[in-house]
């Protein structure tokens, strides 16, 4: 008997299960076969972006799993994310048609903005500035893309458009334009950073948080040797061992229970089988408010990068 996925409803009434596999920093070769586990497995949900530059991978995983007869395209609900070279509005249909391209499908059901700045436009991903340190920016305003997404739902490219990484006053500006409402912000998001003034903020807007980095990105290609490690916090150790869980299962369903979607990331079968295993347990109460109380304002993506952007989301903390 498979798991039963609750799912998170949309502002428009479509849903997306509330658990799925991200792809951020998967080692190259091992994509295709972490998603055909993923879906053997039951997850219904597969988080990716252009920028990760493995969606060929992903699709091959797909393709492979809906030869096979496990699931229909129509199973799967499928994530990416317009890269930042790519806001200029006559760049992002031909952005999203590489995407449906690599992931060899019609159709994807979210596509968002994966970050609200914009870097100068070409074949560089991180085009670098003379410093060495800071990218080379585009004057593309984030509300001119917005309405360049539209044009996708209603080119039937899409099923439906969200935000990556944007601030409540980004979110704002977002939403005094749409004509069609961002359904999501896909945010990072775990128990030493809960953005909680930005997550009442979507809430309040109608927009469900989809948290990334939900185990703290234990393996973030920038951590450094005495970086505090989250699944090792003796706090949430202690909830676990009273569960008889994992610390990153209780991680998990600590989002599930806070009403985000979540998309932990793993390429173990083992692992993303136990970061499935969320649905026979609940956290109590006094679980959940021990889970608060380890906030400690520690943002694991920064974009350092980009910093000086007059559209940076976080230079100036909301």
């Amino acid at each position: 008997m498979a798991t039963k996925i609750p799912n998170a409803i949309f502002s428009n009434g479509k849903s997306i299960p509330m658990i799925g596999l991200g792809t951020w920093n998967s080692p190259p070769g091992v994509v295709a076969q972490a998603v055909k586990d993923a879906i053997d497995i039951g997850y219904r949900h597969i988080d990716c972006a252009h920028v990760y530059q493995n969606e060929h991978e992903v699709g091959d995983g797909l393709e492979a799993k809906i030869q096979d007869g496990t699931i229909k395209r129509e199973d799967v609900f499928v994530t990416s994310k317009l890269w930042n070279t790519f806001h200029r509005p006559d760049l992002v249909e031909g952005a999203l048609k590489v995407t449906l391209k690599n992931l060899k499908l019609d159709y994807l059901d979210l596509y968002l903005i994966h970050w609200p700045v914009a870097y100068k436009e070409g074949d560089e991903l991180f085009p670098m500035g003379p410093d060495g340190k800071t990218f080379i920016f585009s004057d593309a305003d984030y509300v001119d893309t917005w309405k360049a997404m539209e044009k996708l739902v209603d080119a039937g490219l899409v099923k439906n458009i969200g935000l990556s990484n944007f601030n409540s006053k980004q979110i704002q500006r977002v939403l005094d334009v749409a004509s069609i409402k961002p359904v999501c912000n896909q945010i990072e998001c775990h128990a030493y950073l809960h953005q909680s003034k930005l997550t009442a903020f979507c809430t309040e807007k109608g927009i469900i948080v989809t948290a990334y980095s939900p185990l703290g990105s234990p393996a973030r290609p920038w951590v450094k040797q005495d970086d505090i490690v989250l699944l090792n916090d003796p706090n949430l150790k202690a909830i676990a061992e009273k569960h008889g869980k994992e610390p990153a299962q209780i991680l998990i369903r600590y989002q599930i229970q806070l009403g985000h979607v979540v998309i932990p990331k793993s390429v173990t079968k083992s692992r993303i089988a136990s970061n499935f295993d969320v649905f026979s347990f609940e956290l109590n109460g006094d679980d959940m408010k021990q889970l608060a109380a380890l906030e400690r304002n520690e943002r694991i993506c920064p974009e350092f990068g980009a910093f000086g952007h007059p559209h940076h989301p976080f230079e100036k903390e909301e």
